[in-house]
């Protein structure tokens, strides 16, 4: 689980990062295995949501934390998603 500061840094490290990958009609499921590659090799990603997206936000949520990964910050349809890479961790948290 992440702390308040923590939150605060991932954002502020987020805030000029475009949206890497798009979740579509068909749900999470076709994109997990990119975001647990993109995260492997980035950190944070900013992921979004299309309209026409079946799921809802909720059990989106829900699948990412059952695989580990914190979503820093839900704003409309895009997330920003941080998991430390269990390789070459990059970012160092406060």
């Amino acid at each position: 689980m992440l702390t308040g500061k923590q939150k605060r840094f991932l954002r502020s490290e987020a805030h000029h990062l475009q949206p890497i990958l798009q979740i579509g009609k068909n749900g999470i499921e076709p994109v997990l295995e990119q975001i647990d590659e993109a995260l492997e090799a980035r950190e944070l990603i900013k992921v979004n949501m299309l309209q026409n997206c079946g799921e809802p936000k909720e059990a989106i949520e829900e699948t990412l934390k059952v695989r580990g990964i914190h979503i820093v910050q839900q704003i409309g349809n895009v997330f920003i998603l941080y998991k430390p890479s269990s390789k070459n961790p990059t970012i160092q948290l406060p």
